[in-house]
Protein backbone atom coordinates (compact mmCIF):
# COMPACT_ATOMS: atom_id res chain seq x y z
CA UNK A 1 0.00 0.00 0.00
CA UNK A 2 1.70 4.00 -0.95
CA UNK A 3 2.31 5.52 1.88
CA UNK A 4 0.15 9.22 2.43
CA UNK A 5 -1.25 11.68 4.51
CA UNK A 6 -4.66 13.14 5.02
CA UNK A 7 -4.80 16.60 5.39
CA UNK A 8 -8.39 17.55 6.75
CA UNK A 9 -9.92 21.38 7.28
CA UNK A 10 -11.21 21.66 10.06
CA UNK A 11 -13.13 24.30 9.26
CA UNK A 12 -15.37 22.42 6.87
CA UNK A 13 -14.49 19.24 7.57
CA UNK A 14 -13.19 18.52 4.16
CA UNK A 15 -10.42 15.84 3.86
CA UNK A 16 -7.83 14.79 1.14
CA UNK A 17 -5.42 12.31 0.48
CA UNK A 18 -2.20 13.48 -0.29
CA UNK A 19 0.61 10.16 -1.27
CA UNK A 20 4.28 10.68 0.11
CA UNK A 21 6.56 10.27 -3.11
CA UNK A 22 10.38 10.04 -2.55
CA UNK A 23 10.13 11.47 0.60
CA UNK A 24 7.97 14.74 -0.05
CA UNK A 25 4.19 15.44 -0.95
CA UNK A 26 3.13 17.29 -3.34
CA UNK A 27 1.55 21.01 -2.28
CA UNK A 28 -0.60 21.17 -5.40
CA UNK A 29 -3.21 18.58 -3.42
CA UNK A 30 -2.43 21.36 -0.58
CA UNK A 31 -3.78 24.23 -2.84
CA UNK A 32 -6.17 22.45 -4.02
CA UNK A 33 -8.26 21.72 -0.69
CA UNK A 34 -6.86 25.06 1.67
CA UNK A 35 -6.43 27.76 -1.59
CA UNK A 36 -4.24 31.47 -0.11
CA UNK A 37 -3.41 29.39 2.67
CA UNK A 38 0.68 28.58 3.04
CA UNK A 39 3.36 27.02 4.75
CA UNK A 40 5.22 29.77 6.58
CA UNK A 41 8.66 28.38 6.62
CA UNK A 42 11.04 30.70 7.21
CA UNK A 43 14.68 29.84 5.81
CA UNK A 44 12.93 26.91 3.76
CA UNK A 45 14.26 24.22 6.31
CA UNK A 46 11.15 21.55 5.62
CA UNK A 47 10.35 22.95 1.98
CA UNK A 48 11.17 21.12 -1.04
CA UNK A 49 11.10 23.92 -3.80
CA UNK A 50 12.09 21.05 -6.40
CA UNK A 51 13.20 17.48 -7.50
CA UNK A 52 17.15 17.20 -8.52
CA UNK A 53 18.94 14.27 -9.57
CA UNK A 54 22.80 15.73 -9.39
CA UNK A 55 23.38 14.98 -5.30
CA UNK A 56 22.33 13.05 -2.16
CA UNK A 57 22.83 14.44 0.73
CA UNK A 58 21.63 12.07 3.83
CA UNK A 59 22.59 14.38 6.92
CA UNK A 60 21.28 11.57 9.66
CA UNK A 61 23.87 9.16 8.02
CA UNK A 62 26.22 11.03 7.08
CA UNK A 63 25.89 10.25 3.32
CA UNK A 64 26.91 12.21 0.45
CA UNK A 65 26.56 11.23 -3.49
CA UNK A 66 26.87 12.80 -6.95
CA UNK A 67 24.81 11.10 -9.09
CA UNK A 68 24.64 7.99 -6.66
CA UNK A 69 28.50 8.24 -6.56
CA UNK A 70 29.45 7.85 -2.56
CA UNK A 71 31.82 10.75 -2.07
CA UNK A 72 34.56 8.41 -0.86
CA UNK A 73 35.11 6.45 -3.63
CA UNK A 74 35.28 9.73 -5.91
CA UNK A 75 37.70 11.09 -3.64
CA UNK A 76 39.79 8.61 -3.85
CA UNK A 77 39.38 7.13 -7.56
CA UNK A 78 38.79 10.12 -9.75
CA UNK A 79 39.51 14.26 -10.53
CA UNK A 80 37.53 17.29 -10.00
CA UNK A 81 37.04 17.61 -13.84
CA UNK A 82 35.77 13.85 -14.33
CA UNK A 83 33.35 14.73 -11.24
CA UNK A 84 32.53 18.14 -12.75
CA UNK A 85 31.74 16.22 -15.97
CA UNK A 86 29.82 13.54 -13.81
CA UNK A 87 27.73 16.38 -12.07
CA UNK A 88 26.69 18.13 -15.63
CA UNK A 89 26.00 14.99 -17.49
CA UNK A 90 25.11 12.55 -14.81
CA UNK A 91 27.72 9.51 -16.02
CA UNK A 92 31.01 9.00 -15.66
CA UNK A 93 32.95 9.76 -19.01
CA UNK A 94 34.75 7.22 -21.22
CA UNK A 95 37.99 7.66 -22.08
CA UNK A 96 37.41 9.59 -25.11
CA UNK A 97 34.76 11.63 -23.70
CA UNK A 98 36.59 12.90 -20.63
CA UNK A 99 39.92 13.64 -22.95
CA UNK A 100 37.95 15.87 -25.08
CA UNK A 101 36.05 17.29 -22.05
CA UNK A 102 39.68 18.44 -20.31
CA UNK A 103 41.12 19.66 -23.43
CA UNK A 104 38.65 22.09 -23.61
CA UNK A 105 38.23 23.15 -20.21
CA UNK A 106 42.26 23.34 -20.61
CA UNK A 107 42.12 25.54 -23.60
CA UNK A 108 39.29 27.93 -22.37
CA UNK A 109 41.24 28.87 -19.27
CA UNK A 110 42.91 32.46 -21.14
CA UNK A 111 40.66 35.56 -20.12
CA UNK A 112 40.55 38.31 -23.24
CA UNK A 113 43.77 41.17 -22.41
CA UNK A 114 41.22 43.85 -22.72
CA UNK A 115 39.05 42.06 -20.47
CA UNK A 116 41.54 41.50 -17.90
CA UNK A 117 43.44 45.06 -18.29
CA UNK A 118 40.68 47.33 -18.66
CA UNK A 119 38.18 45.81 -16.10
CA UNK A 120 39.83 43.76 -13.65
CA UNK A 121 43.24 46.38 -12.96
CA UNK A 122 40.70 48.82 -12.84
CA UNK A 123 39.87 47.61 -9.23
CA UNK A 124 41.55 49.31 -5.56
CA UNK A 125 44.66 47.50 -4.97
CA UNK A 126 43.01 46.28 -2.03
CA UNK A 127 40.07 44.54 -3.16
CA UNK A 128 38.57 42.14 -1.86
CA UNK A 129 39.16 39.07 -3.82
CA UNK A 130 35.90 37.26 -3.78
CA UNK A 131 34.37 40.62 -4.43
CA UNK A 132 36.34 40.78 -7.66
CA UNK A 133 35.68 37.51 -8.30
CA UNK A 134 31.99 37.94 -8.24
CA UNK A 135 32.05 41.56 -9.95
CA UNK A 136 34.09 39.62 -12.90
CA UNK A 137 31.91 37.03 -13.71
CA UNK A 138 28.91 38.97 -13.82
CA UNK A 139 30.95 41.04 -16.42
CA UNK A 140 31.88 38.57 -18.94
CA UNK A 141 27.97 38.15 -19.48
CA UNK A 142 28.62 41.44 -21.76
CA UNK A 143 31.59 39.63 -23.11
CA UNK A 144 29.64 36.88 -24.49
CA UNK A 145 26.30 38.44 -24.88
CA UNK A 146 25.50 35.06 -27.12
CA UNK A 147 25.27 33.14 -23.61
CA UNK A 148 21.80 34.90 -23.46
CA UNK A 149 20.43 32.11 -25.77
CA UNK A 150 19.61 29.75 -23.18
CA UNK A 151 17.66 27.35 -25.14
CA UNK A 152 19.93 26.69 -27.19
CA UNK A 153 21.82 23.24 -26.01
CA UNK A 154 25.20 23.42 -27.69
CA UNK A 155 25.58 27.14 -26.70
CA UNK A 156 24.68 26.27 -23.33
CA UNK A 157 27.29 23.91 -23.06
CA UNK A 158 29.99 26.20 -24.84
CA UNK A 159 29.72 28.55 -21.63
CA UNK A 160 29.51 26.13 -19.27
CA UNK A 161 33.04 25.23 -20.52
CA UNK A 162 34.10 28.61 -20.49
CA UNK A 163 33.23 29.07 -16.88
CA UNK A 164 34.60 25.77 -15.20
CA UNK A 165 37.46 26.77 -17.30
CA UNK A 166 37.67 30.90 -16.51
CA UNK A 167 36.80 30.90 -12.59
CA UNK A 168 40.34 29.65 -11.74
CA UNK A 169 42.06 32.16 -13.74
CA UNK A 170 40.01 35.03 -12.75
CA UNK A 171 40.25 33.50 -8.80
CA UNK A 172 43.71 33.62 -9.34
CA UNK A 173 44.46 37.21 -11.17
CA UNK A 174 42.07 38.91 -8.49
CA UNK A 175 44.68 37.50 -5.89
CA UNK A 176 47.75 38.64 -7.53
CA UNK A 177 46.21 42.02 -8.17
CA UNK A 178 45.68 41.87 -4.43
CA UNK A 179 48.83 41.05 -3.75
CA UNK A 180 50.57 43.54 -6.02
CA UNK A 181 52.08 40.25 -7.84
CA UNK A 182 52.47 40.16 -12.01
CA UNK A 183 49.21 38.30 -13.49
CA UNK A 184 50.44 34.75 -14.85
CA UNK A 185 48.80 33.58 -17.83
CA UNK A 186 47.14 29.93 -17.60
CA UNK A 187 49.44 27.19 -18.99
CA UNK A 188 47.94 24.29 -21.07
CA UNK A 189 50.73 21.56 -20.19
CA UNK A 190 49.36 21.77 -16.76
CA UNK A 191 46.45 20.10 -14.90
CA UNK A 192 43.47 22.05 -14.03
CA UNK A 193 44.85 21.89 -10.34
CA UNK A 194 48.71 22.81 -10.73
CA UNK A 195 47.47 25.06 -13.26
CA UNK A 196 45.33 27.25 -10.72
CA UNK A 197 48.37 26.94 -8.26
CA UNK A 198 50.80 28.49 -10.99
CA UNK A 199 48.49 31.37 -11.41
CA UNK A 200 48.72 31.71 -7.98
CA UNK A 201 52.06 31.23 -6.81
CA UNK A 202 54.72 31.38 -10.08
CA UNK A 203 57.19 34.25 -9.28
CA UNK A 204 60.02 34.18 -12.14
CA UNK A 205 60.23 30.40 -13.26
CA UNK A 206 60.06 28.73 -16.54
CA UNK A 207 58.01 26.46 -15.49
CA UNK A 208 56.19 25.78 -12.66
CA UNK A 209 56.91 22.86 -10.90
CA UNK A 210 54.54 21.74 -7.38
CA UNK A 211 54.52 18.35 -5.48
CA UNK A 212 52.13 15.97 -6.69
CA UNK A 213 50.41 15.56 -3.20
CA UNK A 214 49.80 19.71 -3.29
CA UNK A 215 47.64 19.45 -6.37
CA UNK A 216 46.27 16.22 -5.32
CA UNK A 217 45.31 17.86 -2.09
CA UNK A 218 43.77 20.83 -3.87
CA UNK A 219 41.93 18.13 -6.37
CA UNK A 220 39.99 16.50 -3.24
CA UNK A 221 39.27 19.89 -2.15
CA UNK A 222 37.58 20.76 -5.43
CA UNK A 223 35.65 17.35 -5.06
CA UNK A 224 34.49 17.27 -2.25
CA UNK A 225 33.09 20.77 -2.76
CA UNK A 226 31.79 20.20 -6.13
CA UNK A 227 28.24 20.09 -4.85
CA UNK A 228 26.12 19.91 -1.47
CA UNK A 229 22.11 19.92 -2.67
CA UNK A 230 20.04 22.94 -2.46
CA UNK A 231 22.29 25.24 0.10
CA UNK A 232 21.90 28.88 -0.06
CA UNK A 233 23.85 29.40 -2.88
CA UNK A 234 22.47 26.48 -5.19
CA UNK A 235 19.09 27.98 -4.25
CA UNK A 236 20.07 31.07 -5.25
CA UNK A 237 21.65 29.80 -8.59
CA UNK A 238 18.22 28.34 -9.33
CA UNK A 239 15.90 31.03 -8.73
CA UNK A 240 17.80 33.12 -10.57
CA UNK A 241 18.02 30.74 -13.39
CA UNK A 242 14.44 30.43 -13.36
CA UNK A 243 14.38 33.91 -14.71
CA UNK A 244 16.12 32.66 -17.73
CA UNK A 245 19.06 34.94 -16.98
CA UNK A 246 22.39 33.76 -18.52
CA UNK A 247 24.96 31.13 -16.92
CA UNK A 248 27.45 33.76 -15.88
CA UNK A 249 25.17 36.33 -14.26
CA UNK A 250 23.83 33.26 -12.16
CA UNK A 251 27.19 31.92 -11.00
CA UNK A 252 27.71 35.77 -10.17
CA UNK A 253 24.23 35.53 -7.58
CA UNK A 254 25.66 32.10 -6.22
CA UNK A 255 28.67 33.59 -5.45
CA UNK A 256 27.27 36.51 -3.90
CA UNK A 257 25.77 34.30 -1.52
CA UNK A 258 28.26 32.17 -0.86
CA UNK A 259 30.47 35.73 -0.01
CA UNK A 260 28.35 35.71 3.05
CA UNK A 261 30.25 34.94 6.11
CA UNK A 262 27.47 32.60 7.10
CA UNK A 263 28.07 30.48 3.92
CA UNK A 264 31.18 30.20 2.74
CA UNK A 265 33.09 32.04 5.40
CA UNK A 266 33.40 29.23 7.93
CA UNK A 267 36.91 27.66 7.22
CA UNK A 268 38.01 31.06 7.78
CA UNK A 269 36.46 31.18 10.87
CA UNK A 270 38.20 27.78 12.28
CA UNK A 271 41.73 29.77 11.43
CA UNK A 272 40.64 32.56 13.90
CA UNK A 273 39.17 30.18 16.36
CA UNK A 274 42.30 27.97 15.86
CA UNK A 275 45.04 31.63 16.41
CA UNK A 276 42.48 32.26 19.05
CA UNK A 277 43.54 29.27 21.64
CA UNK A 278 46.42 29.63 20.30
CA UNK A 279 48.10 26.22 22.71
CA UNK A 280 47.31 23.20 24.53
CA UNK A 281 46.61 24.50 27.40
CA UNK A 282 43.99 26.52 26.47
CA UNK A 283 41.95 23.79 24.93
CA UNK A 284 39.91 23.11 27.86
CA UNK A 285 39.34 26.90 29.09
CA UNK A 286 37.71 27.07 25.48
CA UNK A 287 35.81 24.24 25.59
CA UNK A 288 34.18 25.23 29.33
CA UNK A 289 33.85 28.91 27.40
CA UNK A 290 31.35 26.86 24.54
CA UNK A 291 29.74 24.88 27.10
CA UNK A 292 29.01 28.09 29.10
CA UNK A 293 27.21 29.62 26.13
CA UNK A 294 30.26 32.14 26.07
CA UNK A 295 32.24 31.35 22.42
CA UNK A 296 31.11 28.81 19.95
CA UNK A 297 33.37 26.00 18.61
CA UNK A 298 33.51 26.53 14.84
CA UNK A 299 33.81 24.03 12.21
CA UNK A 300 31.42 21.36 14.28
CA UNK A 301 28.03 20.64 13.34
CA UNK A 302 26.31 20.96 10.53
CA UNK A 303 22.69 22.78 9.00
CA UNK A 304 22.19 19.06 7.19
CA UNK A 305 24.81 16.39 8.96
CA UNK A 306 23.94 15.26 12.47
CA UNK A 307 26.84 12.49 12.15
CA UNK A 308 30.17 12.92 11.31
CA UNK A 309 30.38 15.24 7.99
CA UNK A 310 31.74 12.60 5.15
CA UNK A 311 33.93 14.94 3.96
CA UNK A 312 36.04 16.01 6.78
CA UNK A 313 37.24 12.59 6.74
CA UNK A 314 38.64 12.75 3.61
CA UNK A 315 40.13 16.22 3.92
CA UNK A 316 41.75 15.11 7.21
CA UNK A 317 43.65 12.55 5.57
CA UNK A 318 44.41 15.04 2.62
CA UNK A 319 46.25 17.31 5.59
CA UNK A 320 48.81 14.58 6.72
CA UNK A 321 49.64 14.31 2.52
CA UNK A 322 49.79 18.28 2.76
CA UNK A 323 52.04 19.16 5.76
CA UNK A 324 53.97 15.65 5.06
CA UNK A 325 55.44 18.52 2.25
CA UNK A 326 55.22 21.91 3.90
CA UNK A 327 56.05 20.88 6.93
CA UNK A 328 53.77 20.29 10.09
CA UNK A 329 51.30 23.04 10.96
CA UNK A 330 51.12 23.84 14.95
CA UNK A 331 47.91 24.82 14.25
CA UNK A 332 46.85 20.89 13.59
CA UNK A 333 48.36 19.81 16.66
CA UNK A 334 45.59 22.51 18.33
CA UNK A 335 42.79 20.99 15.82
CA UNK A 336 43.19 17.03 16.67
CA UNK A 337 43.26 17.68 20.42
CA UNK A 338 40.20 20.07 20.12
CA UNK A 339 38.65 17.34 18.19
CA UNK A 340 39.89 14.62 20.21
CA UNK A 341 37.92 16.46 23.40
CA UNK A 342 34.80 17.65 21.88
CA UNK A 343 34.27 14.00 20.58
CA UNK A 344 35.09 12.49 24.08
CA UNK A 345 32.29 15.01 25.46
CA UNK A 346 28.99 14.35 26.19
CA UNK A 347 27.62 17.41 25.46
CA UNK A 348 28.77 17.65 21.74
CA UNK A 349 28.26 14.12 21.04
CA UNK A 350 24.43 14.29 22.62
CA UNK A 351 24.19 17.35 20.55
CA UNK A 352 25.19 15.46 17.39
CA UNK A 353 28.08 18.16 16.96
CA UNK A 354 30.63 16.21 14.61
CA UNK A 355 33.22 17.69 12.40
CA UNK A 356 32.44 19.37 9.08
CA UNK A 357 34.45 19.84 6.31
CA UNK A 358 35.39 23.04 7.35
CA UNK A 359 37.26 22.31 10.57
CA UNK A 360 40.50 20.96 8.35
CA UNK A 361 40.24 22.91 4.95
CA UNK A 362 41.17 25.90 6.06
CA UNK A 363 44.60 24.43 7.71
CA UNK A 364 45.22 22.97 4.05
CA UNK A 365 44.48 26.43 2.15
CA UNK A 366 47.22 28.18 4.88
CA UNK A 367 49.64 25.52 4.71
CA UNK A 368 49.37 25.62 0.80
CA UNK A 369 50.24 29.40 1.00
CA UNK A 370 46.69 30.84 0.28
CA UNK A 371 45.39 33.51 1.92
CA UNK A 372 42.21 33.68 4.19
CA UNK A 373 40.45 36.22 1.92
CA UNK A 374 40.79 33.76 -0.72
CA UNK A 375 39.25 30.51 0.80
CA UNK A 376 35.84 31.48 -0.20
CA UNK A 377 36.84 32.13 -3.38
CA UNK A 378 38.60 28.24 -3.45
CA UNK A 379 34.56 27.63 -2.66
CA UNK A 380 33.62 28.97 -5.62
CA UNK A 381 36.19 27.59 -8.03
CA UNK A 382 34.94 23.89 -6.93
CA UNK A 383 31.15 24.83 -6.34
CA UNK A 384 30.80 26.08 -9.97
CA UNK A 385 30.36 22.96 -11.51
CA UNK A 386 27.39 22.14 -8.96
CA UNK A 387 25.82 25.98 -9.60
CA UNK A 388 25.93 24.58 -13.31
CA UNK A 389 24.59 21.33 -12.93
CA UNK A 390 21.87 22.46 -11.13
CA UNK A 391 21.28 25.36 -13.84
CA UNK A 392 20.92 23.18 -17.04
CA UNK A 393 18.56 20.75 -14.57
CA UNK A 394 16.09 23.78 -14.10
CA UNK A 395 16.55 24.42 -17.31
CA UNK A 396 15.35 20.87 -18.59
CA UNK A 397 12.90 20.79 -16.14
CA UNK A 398 11.40 23.31 -17.33
CA UNK A 399 10.84 25.23 -14.18
CA UNK A 400 8.44 27.64 -13.82
CA UNK A 401 9.98 31.28 -12.19
CA UNK A 402 10.29 31.27 -8.77
CA UNK A 403 7.71 33.04 -6.31
CA UNK A 404 7.55 31.83 -3.09
CA UNK A 405 4.66 33.37 -1.16
CA UNK A 406 4.49 35.27 1.90
CA UNK A 407 2.31 35.96 5.23
CA UNK A 408 1.84 39.21 5.66
CA UNK A 409 1.82 41.08 9.04
CA UNK A 410 1.37 44.72 7.94
CA UNK A 411 -1.13 46.94 8.57
CA UNK A 412 -4.79 46.75 7.00
CA UNK A 413 -5.89 49.10 4.80
CA UNK A 414 -4.81 52.88 5.68
CA UNK A 415 -5.97 56.36 4.24
CA UNK A 416 -2.79 58.74 3.02
CA UNK A 417 -2.76 61.94 5.07
CA UNK A 418 -0.90 64.51 2.90
CA UNK A 419 2.64 65.88 4.83
CA UNK A 420 1.04 69.20 6.16
CA UNK A 421 -1.40 67.71 7.84
CA UNK A 422 0.88 65.27 9.95
CA UNK A 423 1.98 65.77 13.58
Amino acid sequence: MPESITITDNRTGESIEVPIVDGGVDAAAWRKLLPNVWFLDPSFSTTAATTSAVSEVDGENGILRYRGYPIEQLAEHSTFLEVAYLLLHGELPTPGEYDKWVYDITHHTFIHERFRKRFMESFLHDAHPMGMFVSTIAALSTFYPEAKDIDDSQNRMHQIVRLIAKVPTVAAAGSRFNSGLPFVYPDNNLDFATNFLSMMFKIAEPTYECDPAMSRALDLLLITHADHGQNCSTSTARVVGSAHTDPYSVIAAAACSLYGPRHGGANQAVMEMLYEIGSYENIDPFIKAVKAGETRLMGFGHRVYKNYDPRARIIKDAAYDVFEVTGSNPLLDIALKLEEVALGDDYFVSRRLYPNVDFYSGLIYQSMGFPTDMFTVLFAIARTAGWLAHWVELLEQDSRIARPRQVYTGSTERTYTPITERS
